[in-house]
């Protein structure tokens, strides 16, 4: 037997009506988005892509806009020498590269064996990081206008450090000139080796790249860049 309760009816009535007004009711509670950075191109590439690679081609002739050269990736690499005796190490750097590059890096190990060095086939010497793509541009968009200004008696970059085919290697002193890096969880002071890999194919071509992007080679004012 049903019981039928006092004003029950009416109460019902009344959500099911408030129920139903809200429905159609648009919400202006923000909702959950991806991350903004995944969002569109980095400035860094739209950049190249709207004005360096005009200017680029005109310097030089370029009819063909293959012939244009790019940044293809940039390598992080550090090496540890006191790995062997202290593993600890390589996780550590290992942290500190995947917070510098939001990417985890890849432990790399030794190819053969060393017996002055008291080292094995396969224990870890280093680790490594290789960006492409947005996160590429991302980093070397942190790394002009926040990381470089931060290095100490900062005199520029080397013009000299091109291999002869267009890919511009330098080095790192120590890792603290990196923002991501807490100094208060830093356990030990190392460097790195930071490699730009382009399709230039010559050095001339790569410096004009580099300079194009506001790199600051030795000697030379830096060109400024007008970013959104």
């Amino acid at each position: 037997m049903a019981i039928k309760t006092k004003g029950g009816g009416a109460a019902n009535a009344s959500k099911a009506q408030s129920t139903a007004s809200h429905k159609g009711a648009v919400s202006t509670l923000p909702t959950d988005e991806s991350p903004k950075a995944s969002i569109g191109k980095p400035r860094l590439q739209r950049y190249y892509e709207e004005t360096i690679r005009a200017r680029l081609a005109k310097e030089f002739g370029l009819d063909n806009p293959n012939q244009v050269p790019r940044i293809t990736k940039v390598v992080l690499n550090v090496g540890l020498g006191e790995a062997s005796k202290t593993p600890r190490l390589v996780d550590v750097a290992v942290e500190e590269l995947g917070q510098v590059t939001g990417q985890r890096a890849v432990i790399t190990r030794a190819k053969k064996a060393i017996a002055n060095f008291n080292l094995r086939a396969g224990m870890p010497v280093g680790c490594r990081v290789t960006l492409r793509g947005a996160r590429m541009y991302e980093f070397l968009d942190r790394f002009i206008n926040l990381t470089i200004p931060r290095m100490r008696d900062f005199r520029g970059l080397p013009t000299r450090s091109f291999d002869g085919r267009g890919n511009y290697t330098f080095g790192v002193k120590e890792q603290m000139i990196f923002p991501e890096i807490d100094y208060d969880k830093v356990e030990g002071v190392h460097g790195m080796d930071i490699t730009l890999v382009t399709t230039a194919g010559r050095d001339d071509l790569a410096m004009a790249l580099l300079r194009e992007f506001g790199w600051p080679f030795r000697g030379e004012t830096p060109l400024s860049l007008t970013l959104a």
